[in-house]
C-alpha cells in the first residue's frame, strides 16, 4: 500500500526514503505538490488597534460569594451562545494542581470570580468547592453548552482531578493563535494587547516576582478577582477579534477544527492516564534497526576504503568531498562543505556513498523515534 507506506514516513519524518518511493513510483513530491496547492496571495493584513490600558476598559466584575449570586451567575453563562472560563490553581503542573478560585465571563466585560480556596489572615468566606462544582457542573458537562478557555488542555486536567468531564469546549484562544501566527508569543495577555490593544495584569503583577512570589492562594481576593475575571473576559474578547480572521482562511480553519483541537483532547487523555507500551516488540525492532545500520556502515566503509563516523559531518564532509573528491554543492556559514539532507539527495543520484548514508540516517532517525 503505497499510500499507507507514504503517510508513514511523513508521520516519522522519514523524508529521504518517502522521496525515494516517489520517484521509484513516479510521483510528484508531497513538498512540490502542497507547494502548487499554494496560491500566491499575501497573508491577510491585520489592523492594529491603539493600546487600551486595561484601567480604560469597561468593566462589569463581580466576586461571587454567595449562593444566590453563583445562582444568578450559573444561569447567565447557561443562557449565553458562548461563555469563557479561566480558572486560578496552585500549580503549573495541572495534574497537581488545586483549584483557587474560577471566573466566567458572557461578554466583553461581563465577568465573575468565584473565589474558593484563598487562605490568608483575613480573608472573606468563601463558597465550599463542592456547592460551586455541585451548580456548574450541568454546565461544565453540557456538550451542547458552547465555552471558549485560553488553554483548554490545562483546565480539563484540573477539572479532572475534580471529577469534573467538561464538554463543549468550542474553542481555544491558545491554539487559535498557534494556528494563526505560529512565530509569535500566545499568552493572553500578547493577544490581548496583539489583537484588540488592551493591556493587564499579569500573575507577577498580583502575585509579586522571585523570592517574594506569593502562591496565588495568598492573593488578596479583590486583587484576585479583578486578575481573574480579566482573564475570562480577554479570552472572550480575543476569541471575538481572532476567530473571524481564522475562520476566513480555509486550510487554517480546518488545521485548527481536524487537527488541534481534536488533538489537544487526546494529548489530555495520554497526560492523564499514560500508554501502553510493547517493550519487547520496541526491543526487538530497535535491535532489527541496528543490525541493518551496522551493515549499512560496513558497506560504507568499504565504499569509503576506511571507517568513519556515519554521524560526524566533518568526517563525512572529509571522506565525499576530500578523499572521494564529489563534487560540492553548498557550503555552510563557516565555509565548509555542505552534508545536509539536501546536498546528500543530489549526490546520491550518482554516487553509491551518499545513498548509504541517507539511508542509515533514516534508520537512525526511526530507530531514535
Amino acid at each position: 500500500d503505497v499510500d499507507a507506506l507514504l503517510a508513514f514516513y511523513d508521520r516519522y519524518e522519514l523524508q529521504a526514503m518517502r522521496r525515494e518511493l516517489e520517484t521509484s513510483f513516479g510521483r510528484a513530491s508531497a513538498g512540490a505538490q502542497r507547494l502548487a496547492s499554494i496560491p500566491p496571495a499575501a497573508a491577510p493584513a491585520i489592523e492594529v488597534p491603539d493600546a487600551i490600558p486595561s484601567e480604560d476598559i469597561v468593566k462589569n466584575y463581580e466576586t461571587v460569594t454567595t449562593g444566590e449570586a453563583l445562582e444568578r451567575w450559573a444561569a447567565r453563562v447557561e443562557a449565553a451562545e458562548l461563555a469563557a472560563i479561566d480558572i486560578e490553581t496552585d500549580s503549573l503542573d495541572p495534574i497537581r494542581a488545586n483549584l483557587v478560585g474560577l471566573s466566567l465571563a458572557v461578554a466583553p466585560g461581563e465577568a465573575c470570580y468565584v473565589p474558593i480556596a484563598h487562605s490568608y489572615a483575613g480573608a472573606p468566606d468563601q463558597l465550599p468547592l463542592a456547592a460551586v462544582l455541585g451548580r456548574l457542573r450541568p454546565w461544565l458537562e453540557d456538550e451542547a453548552k458552547a465555552k471558549v478557555a485560553h488553554n483548554v488542555k490545562y483546565d480539563s486536567h484540573v477539572f479532572a482531578r475534580l471529577g469534573v468531564d467538561v464538554r463543549g469546549y468550542r474553542h481555544d484562544t491558545m491554539l487559535e493563535s498557534y494556528v494563526w501566527e505560529a512565530h509569535k508569543a500566545h499568552t493572553l495577555e500578547s493577544l490581548a494587547f496583539r489583537h484588540l490593544g488592551r493591556t493587564a495584569l499579569t500573575y507577577e503583577d498580583v502575585c509579586g516576582k522571585g523570592a517574594s512570589q506569593i502562591p496565588f492562594a495568598q492573593v488578596e481576593v479583590s486583587r484576585a478577582a479583578a486578575y481573574s475575571c480579566e482573564d475570562a473576559d480577554m479570552a472572550l474578547h480575543v476569541h471575538q477579534a481572532l476567530w473571524p480572521r481564522l475562520a476566513g482562511e480555509a486550510g487554517l480553519e480546518s488545521v485548527y477544527r481536524r487537527i488541534e483541537m481534536p488533538t489537544s483532547a487526546v494529548l489530555a487523555r495520554i497526560e492523564r492516564t499514560g500508554v501502553l507500551i510493547d517493550s519487547a516488540l520496541l526491543a526487538a525492532q530497535s535491535r532489527e534497526l541496528a543490525e541493518k545500520m551496522a551493515r549499512l556502515e560496513q558497506e560504507a566503509y568499504e565504499i569509503a576504503g576506511q571507517p568513519f563516523n556515519l554521524g560526524s559531518p566533518k568526517q563525512i564532509g572529509e571522506i565525499l568531498f576530500g578523499k572521494l573528491g564529489l563534487p560540492v554543492g553548498r557550503k555552510t556559514a563557516s565555509g565548509a562543505p555542505s552534508t545536509d539532507e539536501d546536498v546528500l539527495q543530489e549526490l546520491a543520484a550518482d554516487y553509491p556513498l551518499p545513498s548509504k548514508l541517507l539511508e542509515h540516517r533514516s534508520l537512525s532517525k526511526l530507530k531514535g523515534t
